[in-house]
């Protein structure tokens, strides 16, 4: 308790002088011109518990405190913008048992600081072009493989360049040139002091290439967008921080139809990854090639009513690794987990990494202040000696099976005061399946039962 006071008087300040700016920015929206400074941000605290831990090597019962204070200030002048967002992501209530990483942990961070460039017709009469420079973050295409996931109590950041184009025609294309950051420190007791270090960047961790889409419906149809897309991760050692020495190529084919009333909706993604890296991250490991792959497949259906309840059936498919000279697991790079699957956090088991996963999903919004999200998914792996998904759990015998059981996934938001204060609730049940109790480092229990509160304050 002592050190969740200490913490929350840190922030106090900040957004003592957060919150009247921000009230004088949305001023200057509503009655100046376009041109200016706007600044907002949020405060989300969120409360996280689980029974019956799946991940071996961590409290089998635990709970701990989320909290993320962000500050964004945008500067518009004419076609330039100057952006610059700090994050303060910290976690409270772990104790050695606790899995936390720095997917929770990363105080007070710069992490985004760029400038932009709009430069209308430089490709033809009627084109759009945007350049950006500095530190962002990014959401491309499906975010299946490059994303800042929002549920995530930290956010992936960017730095390098980034292009993104449209013409009339329906052609739209996003090329970047990163280096991915790295967020620090890295150590254990670091990360339980909510120790401040600035994130790494350098040419040890690059990560470029693109995606070219077009849209291919008819003028006032649902988009129907076709998308193909090339990235190359490059990654090697840096003295202080061995790595696997990644080299991998990805590329991607996705066609998809947005929802709309009374219409059905589809996609279909495919990615496949080559290229070389080690399986451990000693100095000198022989580096072995990599070939796998990953599917997306999805149609569904909104119904004309005034919730607009959109039905979905999906299936999800992603290599595991199988014994021999070639590593076949799929590596998701730095995709969102929470569209798809399930919470991260205290829980974190299925991902796009040795899984088979067909489901039901069922959402909608009955009103402007709710909306919710309902999903099962009975889930297997893909190669019964691989680690299932990110949970850890493994057998290299392979003499578990591979049903790695049925996971029944809910999302509640309410708008208590709209635009300004939003409450949420998580909450995931999985019923495990043989694999996830057999396993040899399986944690012990027929269940998993995970749920967050959350409360989120816009300003």
């Amino acid at each position: 308790m002592p050190a969740i006071r200490r913490h929350a008087c840190a922030l106090l300040p900040a957004l003592a002088l957060a919150v009247p700016a921000a009230h004088g920015a949305e001023a200057q929206a509503k009655n100046g011109p376009k041109d200016g400074l706007a600044i907002s941000g949020q405060v989300r605290v969120r409360y996280e518990v689980i029974d019956g831990q799946a991940r071996p090597n961590a409290n089998l019962t635990d709970q701990i405190i989320n909290t993320r204070a962000t500050l964004k200030a945008v500067w518009t002048k004419g076609p330039w913008q100057v952006v610059g967002e700090v994050w303060d992501a910290r976690v409270f209530n772990e104790n050695p048992g606790t899995p936390i990483t720095t997917g929770e942990v990363n105080a007070f961070e710069l992490v985004q600081g760029y400038v932009g460039l709009d430069l209308p017709n430089a490709l033809g009469k009627g084109s759009k072009l945007n350049v950006k420079l500095g530190r962002e973050t990014l959401n491309i295409g499906s975010r299946r493989l490059i994303a800042a996931d929002d549920y995530r109590n930290t956010i992936n950041s960017y730095t390098g360049l980034h292009a993104e184009a449209s013409w009339p025609s329906g052609w739209r294309a996003s090329l970047v040139y990163t280096l991915p950051d790295q967020r620090l420190p890295l150590d254990r007791r670091g990360m339980e002091s909510q120790h401040f270090a600035w994130d790494h960047e350098g040419f040890d961790l690059q990560l470029w290439g693109g995606f070219v889409g077009k849209v291919i419906s008819p003028k006032g149809a649902p988009v129907t967008l076709v998308e193909a897309g090339l990235l190359h991760l490059g990654e090697r050692d840096r003295p202080d921080t061995p790595t696997r020495d990644r080299s991998l190529n990805t590329a991607s084919l996705r066609l998809a139809a947005d929802p709309a009333p009374s219409h059905l909706d589809y996609e279909l993604e495919g990615n496949y990854q080559w290229g070389e890296e080690a399986t451990v991250t000693a100095a000198n490991a022989p580096l072995l090639p990599v070939s796998a792959a990953n599917l997306h497949v999805r149609l569904g259906y909104t119904f004309a009513d005034h919730a607009k309840t959109h039905l979905t059936a999906e299936l999800d498919y992603a290599t595991g690794d199988t014994p021999g000279g070639t590593i076949t697991r799929y590596d998701p790079l730095y995709a969102t987990r929470r569209n798809d699957f399930s919470p991260g956090g205290l829980y974190n088991v299925p991902y796009r990494a040795n899984i088979v996963a067909p489901g039901l999903r069922l959402e909608g919004a009955p009103s402007k202040r709710f909306d919710y999200l309902l999903t099962w998914h009975p889930m297997w792996l893909a190669n019964a000696r691989d680690a299932f998904g990110s949970s850890g759990v493994k057998n290299a015998a392979g003499t578990s099976g591979t049903f790695a059981g049925h996971q029944f996934d809910t999302r509640l938001r309410y708008w208590a005061v709209p635009k300004r204060l939003r409450l949420e609730f998580d909450g995931v049940y999985l019923a495990k399946g043989g694999f996830m109790q057999t396993a040899p480092n399986a944690q012990p229990g027929q269940s998993t039962t995970y749920g967050s509160f959350n409360v989120t304050a816009f300003y």
